[in-house]
């Protein structure tokens, strides 16, 4: 059994054991789409802090994790000035965390073994529901625009020149929890003239760089990314742009979430805030990494992700552990 799977088991597990009424807030009166272990007093659509002061948290260590890429190794020395500004501001150490797998990164949040973290856009609602994370802040520029475009690519050389003519074709999708990987095109792609699973057929890659380099490899015939993904690729020189032609794009969708547990003592949560929206990119690894990206841009989940919930409930998807471990 592959290890992201273990996780997911593992992961549905441990959430049916908290479900149980010894973990629940039985005095809660409103918590929305929120697991038993969390509440939603005030309506924004994330987990409230604990009214007790006993159970927040005030951490001698820091773990911050970012969402799962290909090579997690570099991007812990591309995050290394954001953590080291981190440590400052806080007066904690931080310690970075490579997650494998969505579900990895859910567990670690609900855990309590994950303080701060990065989650991809569609997975950020099972962050917040499953494991009580609160999304604060996304990259972008001084103007304060932010987010990415699902694109989709074939071979430069293909006979695939508009939507419709991926019919009886072999197509990349991410993951079932992805956003533009996966969600979006369900939902988006019917009024364009073709229905994933009935029209072409889906193949899950595992991630956005993975179905690009299926594409260029010749293993899938298209495949629907996200546009920051691939332009990061192809900064890197892990594909040509020659080799891909690009034959449909969307609006813009938020990108990764930044994520704070919603235990942390309040004094903490500020500096964690202070943290992000100080650091200034230029001039470092994390700035050349994300190109067009200034500084971190204060959000909320209620806001910024309400076009993502609409997508994913047209996906009559479920913030469940289930959910998630299907993943």
């Amino acid at each position: 059994m592959r290890k992201d799977k273990l996780l997911g088991t593992a992961l549905l597990a441990m959430m049916s054991l908290a479900g149980q009424s010894a973990f629940a807030d039985e005095t809660c009166a409103s918590r929305g789409d929120l697991d038993v272990m969390y509440c939603d007093a005030d309506g924004d659509l994330v987990a409230d802090a604990p009214t007790d002061a006993s159970k927040l948290r005030d951490p001698g260590t820091l773990v911050f994790a970012y969402t799962p890429v290909e090579d997690p190794a570099i991007y812990a020395d591309i995050w290394q000035p954001f953590i080291e500004h981190l440590q400052t501001v806080t007066g904690k150490k931080v310690q970075f965390f490579a997650v494998q797998s969505n579900s990895a990164e859910v567990e670690a949040m609900r855990s309590g073994r994950l303080h701060i973290a990065g989650f991809s856009t569609g997975p950020t609602p099972y962050a917040v529901n499953l494991a009580g994370s609160v999304p604060f802040a996304i990259m972008g520029s001084d103007d304060g625009r932010f987010g990415y475009k699902l694109q989709v690519f074939t071979q430069a050389d293909s006979d695939i020149k508009e939507m419709a003519d991926l019919k009886g074709k072999r197509v990349a999708h991410t993951s079932p929890t992805s956003n533009s990987g996966n969600l979006a095109p369900r939902a988006l792609f019917p009024g364009l003239g073709v229905t994933p699973d009935t029209d072409y057929e889906v193949t899950y890659s595992g991630s956005h760089d993975q179905s690009m380099l299926g594409v260029v490899a010749r293993d899938y015939d298209a495949a629907p990314v996200a546009s920051e993904v691939v332009d990061r690729m192809a900064e890197r020189g892990l594909y040509d742009t020659d080799d891909v032609r690009m034959i449909w794009e969307s609006d813009p969708f938020p990108t990764t979430s930044y994520n704070m547990a919603h235990d942390l003592t309040p004094e903490l949560q500020e500096k964690i805030r202070e943290a992000f929206f100080s650091f200034d990119f230029a001039g470092t690894a994390l700035g050349e990494e994300f190109s067009g990206v200034q500084k971190f841009i204060p959000i909320t989940y209620k806001d910024q992700w309400a076009v993502i919930r609409e997508i994913q409930k047209a996906n009559g998807v479920k913030y469940t552990p289930e959910g998630l471990a299907a993943e």
